[in-house]
């Protein structure tokens, strides 16, 4: 992972609770067994790894980032955290299961992390994960490069840290690894943010340091302004952002 962003744990356990929220239905899905071993890649501060291991499974949670490990091993110390790169890992031990909420979009070497994936798991051992799919905050992405652009000179599409497939060209893509697709679903998910007038500003602190690298502190703060102004008339409702994103649900074996 390349990525230059900056993560900021208690500001995100905070401000972007929401993505832990959303994660528990992806838990019901993997439907964690008493007794298996699961990694939790991209697992952040640790909530969605301390949610599976109540089921009584063995949970190992994987981040690239070491300030959220260590984050998770304050919060969940009876859980084991470990630091790794999603696209380039390997495991002395196979899993039943490889767990993954909104992470995988921040891996752009997608076929490296895929393969990295399949040879963690055992024998028809499975896949479940959700990420950002085609077309993901669309609008959000189309006022940065509006701002950027027309007032920086930059072509966003230089600093873009982010990979959001769409149906088939993920499926095809874990299909030539040797995974087994089971369900791919695509879909709408309008995520209210939290801070009200200030959700797509808090959203981008967190999420585009890429977007922003060589920016004085005074001209990154005016251009986040400038976007989250461009974004609301499209995205305020109900005295609140909503982010729009649009979901790649995913269920293969090995």
């Amino acid at each position: 992972m390349s990525s230059d962003q900056v993560w900021k744990p208690e500001d995100y356990d905070r401000q972007l609770s929401f993505v832990s929220t959303y994660g528990r239905g992806l838990i019901e899905l993997l439907a964690p067994q008493q007794g298996e071993r699961i990694l939790d890649l991209g697992c952040g501060t640790g909530d969605l790894a301390n949610e599976i291991a109540a089921s009584g499974s063995s949970v190992v949670g994987m981040d690239f980032s070491e300030e959220m490990i260590r984050r998770a091993k304050v919060k969940y110390p009876h859980l084991t955290f470990v630091v790794g790169n999603g696209e380039d890992f390997n495991t002395d031990t196979l899993y039943d299961a490889v767990f993954s909420n909104a992470a995988l979009h921040w891996m752009t070497k997608a076929a490296d992390a895929a393969s990295s994936v399949y040879r963690a798991l055992n024998p028809g051992g499975r896949f479940v994960a959700e990420f950002g799919g085609a077309g993901n905050i669309g609008m959000i992405a189309e006022a940065i490069q509006e701002v950027l652009s027309s007032q920086y000179g930059i072509d966003t599409n230089s600093r873009n840290p982010w990979y959001y497939p769409s149906i088939g060209e993920y499926a095809s893509l874990l299909e030539k690894t040797g995974f087994r697709v089971a369900l791919a679903h695509h879909f709408d998910r309008p995520t209210r943010l939290l801070g009200g007038e200030n959700g797509i500003k808090d959203w981008l602190t967190h999420f585009g340091d890429n977007f922003f690298i060589g920016f004085t502190p005074d001209d990154k703060k005016n251009a986040i302004e400038h976007i989250s102004q461009l974004t609301k008339h499209s995205l305020w409702k109900d005295d609140a952002f909503y982010a729009d994103y649009k979901r790649l649900r995913i269920v293969a074996f090995k």
